[in-house]
């Protein structure tokens, strides 16, 4: 029986800490990516593709003053010095509730190096919310 004991404790501590291990972070073994200031992620307005991305920080502070259901109903100008690109928001008709949402019809013009663009559009925000640009499309003045 003497002869069994050892295999059998052998065995008996393989099978208790056979499950034991360890682990190492594997991001550790490979060098971080190299980042560069030289690319800069283009911000996608759904205004225009010309707005950059503090173009479309300072629109939508705009946006939100203008089309806020307990503001004054004026429209809202922004400008950005840096690149030159400027507009405005004037808010149409009155808000409405659409899928839990508050909404706004607005009209906006972006003025880019002398040109501008004229938009209309829809923008909705939930209860304490950001607003969310839904439609926009090119406004042509009735005739």
């Amino acid at each position: 029986m003497t002869r069994l004991a050892g295999p059998a404790v052998a065995a008996a501590l393989s099978l208790m800490t056979g499950a034991c291990g360890m682990s190492f972070p594997m991001a550790s073994l490979f060098p971080e990516p190299e980042s560069t200031s030289s690319i800069t992620p283009r911000v996608m307005s759904p205004l225009s593709p010309e707005l950059g991305g503090e173009d479309w920080r300072r629109a939508k502070g705009a946006l939100a003053i203008a089309l806020d259901p307990q503001g004054s109903g004026s429209s809202v100008s922004w400008d950005n010095p840096d690149t030159d690109m400027k507009g405005n928001f004037a808010p149409v008709g009155q808000p409405f509730v659409k899928t839990d949402e508050i909404c706004r019809a607005f009209l906006a013009t972006l003025t880019d190096k002398g040109t501008t663009m004229s938009l209309q559009g829809t923008a909705c925000r939930p209860s304490g919310g950001e607003w969310v640009v839904k439609e926009v499309k090119p406004w042509r003045k009735p005739v």
